[in-house]
């Protein structure tokens, strides 16, 4: 699983997931990658943040973190559809790397980080997160 976020100036962090994700860790990826991707950005203040629908990302713990941590967030009503934009940018990456054909799960990690990398901010808006498996 990876988690990524992106915005109008260009890719985020993306982080390889190595284990089954909880609130506390996916609180944990946040703390150590959304504002730190922002500040790399140079987003300016005002940016707001869009998770899903997920349990993990909708749950009281995480809520109450965001809004301690002072986040805008983008509220979606549960049974919406699944309009995140970064749904698109997920898609982009899978065909980058499906035709780089990795032979294994080190090469499948590094091709999606290359991939990643080279993906332009023409393509974005706002700053996302969300992950894929």
């Amino acid at each position: 699983m990876l988690w990524g976020c992106f915005s109008a100036k260009g890719p985020g962090r993306l982080i390889h997931v190595k284990e089954r994700m909880n609130g506390a860790m996916y609180r944990e990826i946040l703390s150590d990658n959304l504002l730190p991707s922002a500040m790399a950005l140079k987003m300016k203040r005002g940016w707001v943040f869009q998770p899903d629908n997920d349990p993990k990302h909708t749950a009281r713990a995480t809520k109450e973190w965001l809004r301690k941590k002072h986040f805008k967030v983008l509220e979606w009503p549960s049974q919406s559809p699944d309009l995140n934009p970064i749904e698109n940018l997920w898609r982009e990456l899978k065909v980058c790397v499906a035709q780089r054909q990795p032979q294994n799960i080190t090469a499948l990690e590094e091709i999606c980080m290359e991939e990643w990398a080279k993906i332009p901010a023409t393509i974005k808006c706002g700053i996302l997160y969300s992950k894929i498996r």
